[in-house]
């Protein structure tokens, strides 16, 4: 079963190409909801597979948790939890080959895809995958700082104590209120930067500086819209936290194929 292909927005929405980059398109709701619907498409067509990419991601948060507890480090249980999906878009990689061949009508098993994803070492997904690391090691840092610096010398005896301090005092509503706001500015930056980045990195040869610069263009072209993506992907994603990050086994896929086509939308296809 192939998802239905992506079609281009129309021309008359393409921005001026720049020298040595490609050109882009305009986002709208309407793209949003047509890459949903193909992205729920490609879900349905290879279920198991699809969630295999969902599961490990899954099992990765549940011993990440598991290890903070063992390791003693409960204050930054909350700071990873929330941090977690930032690193979502670099674990979708196999699912973006997965999309790209439904689209084409390949056929291709487990083996195609895993090999797919262990060949994007030798290519420019790599420094991809550094930044994303990065940005996510900031974001555990400045929260460690603001918890020095507004919480100062507070005890965490355990996980429970944490969260009574956080919720329940006045030093930790600041604490909540600084980090998210400094939290939602890494979280924009690493989304303008990777959101048609990766899945642009798998589909040409290109660098990985022009395909951050290629989605920086598209987010530019289209602020309103491409926010709103990033509101559904960051609620679904947190949603699917609750349930002892479970919910990742299926909203973890679906959000990656959908990914594939909204870049589909957003890039036109390179010229032979």
């Amino acid at each position: 079963m192939a998802s239905e292909t992506a079609g281009p927005t129309p021309p008359g929405n393409l921005t001026p190409q720049q020298s040595g980059m490609p050109q882009v398109n305009r986002i709208s709701a309407e793209d949003i909801s047509a890459s949903l619907k193909a992205g729920f498409s490609d879900f349905l067509a290879r279920p198991f597979l699809s969630g295999f990419f969902g599961l490990f991601y899954a099992v990765f948060g549940i011993l990440l948790v598991w290890s903070l507890v063992w390791l003693g480090k409960i204050w930054m249980i909350i700071p990873a939890i929330v941090g977690f999906p930032l690193v979502a878009p670099f674990a979708a990689a196999g699912l973006y080959e997965m999309s790209r061949r439904l689209q084409k009508g390949e056929s291709f098993g487990w083996s195609e895809i895993l090999v797919v994803m262990a060949n994007q070492r030798k290519r420019e997904m790599g420094w991809m995958a550094f930044v994303t690391l990065f940005i996510f090691w900031v974001w555990i840092y400045q929260i460690r700082l603001w918890l020095a610096i507004i919480l100062q010398n507070a005890s965490f005896s355990d996980f429970g104590g944490f969260l009574q301090i956080v919720f329940f005092t006045p030093q930790g509503w600041t604490f909540l209120a600084v980090g998210t706001c400094v939290g939602a500015f890494l979280s924009a930056v690493l989304f303008s930067v990777t959101v048609i980045a990766m899945p642009m990195l798998l589909d040409r040869e290109t660098n990985f500086v022009s395909a951050m610069l290629t989605s920086l263009r598209v987010v530019s072209e289209s602020p309103v819209v491409m926010l709103c993506w990033a509101a559904i992907i960051s609620v679904t994603m947190l949603l699917s936290l609750v349930p002892a990050f479970l919910g990742l086994i299926f909203t973890l896929p679906i959000l990656g194929h959908t990914t594939w086509h909204l870049y589909q939308r957003a890039v036109p296809p390179a010229e032979a």
